[in-house]
This record gives C-alpha cells, sequence and structure tokens, in this order.
C-alpha cells in the first residue's frame, strides 16, 4: 500500500476512534473507555503522521516526543483531583501554543510566498491561538490562587479590549491581502498575545467552568484551522470537534447559570460585594456537633449529598464515600446530587466522586433529582453555595436569580459542611444557611465527615 494511502487510512481510523471516544465521555459511566478509545486514536494519528514524506530528520521528533512524554507522565503523577481545573487550563495553553507556533513557524518559512486561501487559514491560527494561550495561563493563575479569583476591571475596559479585538483582525486580514507585511504579521501576534491576558483578568472565579469550555473551544478552532493551513486532515476532524465541543459545553455551563455568553465575558460576575450590616438575609444560624449530625444520619432512611468545591479544597471525596458505605450497612439509601456548574470545572465532582469510587448509579443530574427532595431526610450540603441557595428562585434582586439550583433547602433537614461562613462565588449570602431546617456543622470536610462515620461506627458496634 503507497505511503500516502496508510496515513490517510490511519487518519480515517482514529477520526473514527475520537468520534466514539466523544461520545463515550457523555456519561460517567463509559468516560474511561471513551478516554481510553481516544488517546488509541492519537497513537494511531501520531503513527500515520511519522510516515510524511515531507520529514527530513527525526531528531528533533524525537527529542520533542521525549520532553513532552516526561512532562505528562510528571503533571499526570503529581496533579491532585482537585487541581483538574487547573490541569485542563494548562492543557489548552499548550494546544494552542503548539498550533501558534506551528504557524509562525509556516509563515516565516514560507510567508510571502502563501496562497490567500492557506493565509487565511494561518492567519485564524496564529491568531486564536495567541490568545487561548495566555488567557489560557491566566486562567490557570486564577484557578491556582496565583491570581485574584475576583475580576480585575477598569474604567472603559470592555471598550479597550474591543478596539484591541478590532485592531488583531484588521492586521490579520491585511496580513491576508498582502502574507509579504511582516512586520504587521508579528504585531497582530503581539496585540493578540495582549488580549488574551486582557480577556480573562475580567472574567472571576464563578465563571471559569465557562472560560475552561470556551477556551477548550478556542484552543480545538486553532487546531482546526492548522489543519488547513497545512492540508492535514485528522487535523481538522479533531480541531472542528473540540472546537464545536467546548462550544456547546460552553453554552449548556451558561443556561445551568441562567446567564448569557455575552453576560459571562462581559458582565464580571464573582466580585465580591461590599457588605454592609444589613445583608438582606433574616434569622439565626443554628450550628451543631459532628455527634448530633452523626445522630440525625443514623436516624434517616434516605440521604443526598450535595458536593461543592468545598468538597475538593479539603479532599473529602474518599471520606464521602466511606460516610455512604457505612449507612448503607444501616440499610440507609445515598444518593449524590451533582449541579452542572458545581466546581470549577464542568464534570468536577463527577471526576472527583468516581475517583472516590463512587458508583455511577449513584450520581444523580440536577433535573433527575430535584423532584425528589422533599422526600429526602437529610440532605449534606458539602462546600456548595450558590448552587444550592434559594435566593435564585425567591429573591429577584439577587444577582444568581433565575439560576437553576439544586433544591436542598426542600429536605426534611439539611447539614451545611463548612469552614466558616464565607460566601460562595458570588459572593452573597445563602439563604438557606438561615432555613429552620437547616443546621451548619463547621469545619474540614473531611476531617467532619470521618467523624460521622466513627460514631456511626461506634453506635453499630455497641448495638
Amino acid at each position: 500500500m503507497p505511503q500516502n494511502q496508510i496515513i490517510e487510512l490511519s487518519y480515517y481510523v482514529a477520526a473514527i476512534l475520537f468520534i466514539l471516544g466523544l461520545k463515550l465521555l457523555s456519561s460517567p459511566r463509559t468516560a474511561r473507555q471513551g478516554m481510553h478509545l481516544a488517546e488509541l486514536g492519537m497513537a494511531i494519528a501520531i503513527a500515520g503522521t511519522l510516515l510524511d514524506h515531507h520529514i527530513i530528520t527525526y531528531t528533533w521528533i524525537i527529542v520533542g516526543a521525549a520532553i513532552g512524554t516526561v512532562a505528562g507522565i510528571i503533571i499526570a503523577v503529581w496533579t491532585p483531583m482537585t487541581a483538574m481545573p487547573q490541569r485542563t487550563a494548562l492543557s489548552h495553553a499548550f494546544g494552542a501554543a503548539a498550533a501558534a507556533l506551528v504557524g509562525i513557524s509556516h509563515y516565516y518559512s514560507e510567508g510571502a510566498h502563501l496562497p490567500s486561501g492557506e493565509m487565511v487559514a494561518l492567519g485564524v491560527e496564529v491568531m486564536l491561538g495567541s490568545l487561548t494561550f495566555t488567557g489560557s495561563m491566566v486562567a490557570f493563575a486564577k484557578l491556582q490562587g496565583w491570581l485574584p479569583g475576583t475580576p480585575m476591571t477598569y474604567k472603559g475596559q470592555n471598550i479597550f479590549n474591543m478596539a484591541l479585538l478590532a485592531g488583531i483582525v484588521t492586521a490579520t486580514v491585511w496580513v491576508i491581502v498582502s502574507p509579504a507585511a511582516s512586520t504587521l504579521f508579528y504585531a497582530m501576534v503581539g496585540f493578540a498575545l495582549i488580549f488574551g491576558v486582557l480577556f480573562v483578568i475580567p472574567i472571576g472565579a464563578a465563571d471559569m467552568p465557562v472560560v475552561i469550555a470556551l477556551l477548550n473551544s478556542y484552543a480545538g478552532l486553532a487546531g482546526a484551522a492548522t489543519g488547513f493551513a497545512l492540508d492535514n486532515k485528522i487535523l481538522i476532524i479533531a480541531g472542528t470537534l473540540d472546537g464545536a465541543s467546548g462550544l456547546i459545553l460552553a453554552i449548556l455551563m451558561c443556561k445551568a447559570m441562567n446567564r448569557s455568553i455575552t453576560n459571562v465575558l462581559f458582565g464580571a460576575f464573582g466580585k465580591a460585594p461590599e457588605v454592609g450590616p444589613d445583608t438582606g438575609v433574616k434569622g439565626s444560624v443554628r450550628s451543631i456537633t459532628s455527634d448530633q449530625a452523626a445522630e440525625l444520619l443514623a436516624s434517616s432512611e434516605s440521604v443526598v449529598v450535595v458536593p461543592g468545591y468545598g468538597m475538593a479544597v479539603s479532599q473529602a471525596q474518599h471520606a464521602v464515600k466511606e460516610l455512604a458505605d457505612v449507612l448503607g450497612e444501616r440499610g440507609i439509601d445515598v444518593r449524590y446530587a451533582v449541579h452542572p456548574v458545581a466546581g470549577r470545572m464542568p464534570g468536577h465532582m463527577n471526576v472527583l466522586l468516581a475517583e472516590a469510587g463512587v458508583p455511577y448509579d449513584k450520581l444523580y443530574d440536577m433535573d433527575q433529582i430535584n423532584d425528589d427532595f422533599p422526600r429526602v431526610d437529610v440532605a449534606i450540603v458539602i462546600g456548595a453555595n450558590d448552587v444550592v441557595n434559594p435566593a435564585a428562585r425567591n429573591n429577584k434582586a439577587s444577582p444568581i436569580y433565575g439560576m437553576p439550583i439544586l433544591n436542598a433547602d426542600k429536605a426534611k433537614s439539611v447539614l451545611v459542611l463548612k469552614r466558616s461562613m464565607a460566601p460562595g462565588f458570588a459572593g452573597i449570602e445563602n439563604e438557606l444557611f438561615y432555613m429552620p431546617n437547616c443546621m451548619m456543622v463547621f469545619g474540614d470536610a473531611r476531617k467532619t465527615v470521618g467523624e460521622f462515620s466513627a460514631v456511626l461506627k461506634q453506635k453499630a458496634r455497641a448495638a
């Protein structure tokens, strides 16, 4: 079989595996299998590409592959599950940087002689790759705590950003028309890198799930543009799949927060408000001990766990799984209610719970479980804030009004595990904490949940 046909066949097989893998990723039950198929597809695509007759020497390819392999293993082994959002942001940054560098290299060697069609793809590739690289790095820094999670804004910021974007697009179009204008091309690269920073810094931590999905889309589109520029079919297919799925995911995240993408990108949501003496929430908070909470759990028949980012911070997922097992031994039904934007990236809670060995059939989406809360004896809210705040239903003046929430407040009893009364990403008080059926258990979630299990085990031995 001719070499070109082997390459095309490898790309065809890889594309099928990518599509199947993406389909399987839509369910926690099949996500692991989907990842393995996608990994196999990528290995086949790389193997096929290495047969390309344009390759002069494999020396630098081998060096790059070795460095990437070592870096990938180190990141995979050393990155805790709680830092998956940061790792995902880094992946977007690396992918976008690769696309931008390929485009810059291609322009450097062929620039003045590139046909207009190829120049269009290259211009889009470099522009999207550059701004996605710096934007993803800023998102990483915000998630890692190296930059403030609250929006960093200044007067006229949106107008300046739009003017800068218009300048970038104008420069890109100019270079497409006149490929020999190299100075303008490299200026466009620099402006795009600056725009990526300015694009993300005004976005608050509350919107990071949407930003991550959107940056994923940009990185995918940059990869697809690279495919057009290099006439590489697998890059076109993989980049288009990545770009489309990222955009759809961003839209779904916005829907889950009852907000538009434009509001996310330009609204600076997540900025901590100035809290005066009157917060607008009336009532008192009732705090109980771990022993009292364990007694309440022991007398229940059904329990629903609502995980939030606080569970990730305290790394309490394994303790939560142990508590569920202890409750299950007592004949108590335990389920998990997962909000679409709980945590700092789409599926964050699902990943943590799956890592702890929680059965997939115990994980319920908001629409699946919301109607069951009035019949639940105890809802355990672990480090979640905005996704269970009744203000989203009751308070039209609230910034989260209209956002779909988990109806944890409708359970017969609610146990809220938090370190303090600090607000969530939205920076507002949670009305749930002041409701008569709600009890606060303050402390580190992993330690608190472990104390629940210890008391219940002690009671079982005494019986």
